[in-house]
């Protein structure tokens, strides 16, 4: 008896999934967990798999093809056997045939024009003689202003001064040849490019609206000086490639041991109740080429910089190859986005429900600071929390950022 291969649900936010690549083709035999296809989910790549053994009959859809979760993608079968029935009632119609085009209604012939009147010949133009090869040109300073001003060629103008000098009256009633007429400017055919939404995208755009439509959302913003932090990587970075550790880890780092600090912030959403977590789960933003994905880093309160660093860039590493899979970038309690490199100072990042905020990380520059009544230079870096507000009150949120804050300008007190 033939099984539908169907689009399955493979993260859980999925609503619908584009067929990437069929891994297996028309008429090849198939085995329960035999990888049928590639996926492409809302957030990742990944593989649909046989749920039962016998061949691959037939691709109800090309590769490249979007359909909704549930939809028939395939069909598995005994060899000859007939299918027909089961892929008709999978409910998909052809699109619908173009109406004929109506023929055009006859016209009456068009009723005779009369010619239009000729034009009036135009006024003759004086005639300029063509000047004689290698003549000196002689004329007046008054002449030769006019010629500047009308834009005429004086080599043109035949003089009936005192040896042929050209004087004001020779260049009464001449006017300058008109230019030939510029190249009109050309642009292109079309003013704009239609990019199809890819899943990501429409992800993005659906969570977005989930956001900033039904939060209240407040914001809290803070300085924190970086000198003893810049010193610490500094430090690390100096005992080789064992000791590579970013400022987004450190920041990883920092905002987990607040959190824990801070467990009202550490917290979700759930519409009757508010969730508090026991357990940090850090999501980091990462750009990726379409759109943005935000793995998660678990457990990172109890985790050193070393395995965080290591984590992160396996994580970020995948995010970006679309090989995460579904439990690798869902789940966090607590967010943070980091612009810093891009050279962003300071913004503000949207809420990822059901948490209840989100950390915006700015770049670390050197600005002119007063300490202890002197200017000197420091390095500063500006933090943003994002908060909903039915989650985390302002003070609750102030508390955090102060404690995170000195983590980050203390950062033996990570270790402690």
């Amino acid at each position: 008896m033939a099984t539908k291969v169907v689009m399955e649900a493979l993260s859980p936010t999925m609503e619908e999934g584009r067929l990437v690549e069929w891994k297996k083709q028309e008429g090849d035999p198939v085995a329960t967990g035999d990888v049928l296809a590639e996926v492409e989910t809302d957030k990742a790549v990944m593989e649909l798999v046989a749920r039962a053994d016998g061949v691959l009959l037939k691709h109800v859809i090309a590769a490249g093809t979007t359909v909704p979760v549930a939809n028939l993608v395939g069909v598995i079968g005994e060899p000859g056997e007939d299918i027909a029935a089961l892929v008709a009632g999978d409910g998909t119609k052809p699109a619908p045939a173009e109406a004929p085009t109506p023929a055009p209604a006859a016209t009456a012939p068009p009723a005779e024009i009369p010619a239009p009147a000729p034009a009036p010949a135009p006024a003759p133009t004086p005639v300029v003689a063509a000047p004689a090869p290698g003549r000196r040109i002689k004329a007046s300073p008054l002449a030769r202003r006019i010629a500047q001003e009308r834009g005429l060629d004086l080599a043109a103008v035949t003089g009936s001064g005192p040896e042929g000098r050209i004087i004001k009256r020779d260049l009464e009633g001449l006017t300058a040849r008109p230019a030939a007429a510029a190249a009109p400017t050309t642009y292109p055919t079309a003013g704009f490019t239609d990019v199809p939404l890819t899943l990501i995208r429409k992800t993005i755009a659906k969570r977005l609206v989930q956001s900033i439509g039904p939060i209240p959302t407040f914001y809290l913003t803070t300085e924190v000086e970086m000198e003893r932090a810049w010193e610490a990587r500094e430090a690390l970075k100096a005992q080789g490639p064992e000791g590579k550790v970013s400022f987004n880890d450190i920041m990883v780092k920092a905002t987990a041991l607040a959190l824990r600090e801070h467990p009202a912030c550490n917290a979700w959403w759930q519409g009757d109740h508010i969730r508090m977590w026991h357990e940090v789960h850090i999501g980091m933003a990462v750009a990726v080429e379409d759109g943005l994905i935000t793995p998660v880093v678990r457990h990172a309160d109890h985790k050193s910089l070393r395995q965080i660093s290591a984590e992160s860039r396996d994580l970020a590493g995948r995010a970006r190859a679309r090989k995460l899979t579904p439990e690798e970038y869902t789940g966090a309690t607590f967010s943070i986005s980091n612009l810093g490199m891009f050279d962003i100072d300071q913004f503000t990042a949207v809420i990822n429900p059901p948490e209840g905020g989100i950390l915006a990380v700015g770049s670390i520059t050197e600005k002119p600071v007063v300490k202890e009544g002197h200017m000197e230079v420091g390095r500063r870096m500006r933090l943003t929390m994002s908060c909903d507000h039915r989650v985390i009150d302002g003070a609750t949120g102030a508390q955090f950022l102060k404690t995170l804050k000195l983590l980050l300008e203390n950062p033996l007190a990570m270790v402690w």
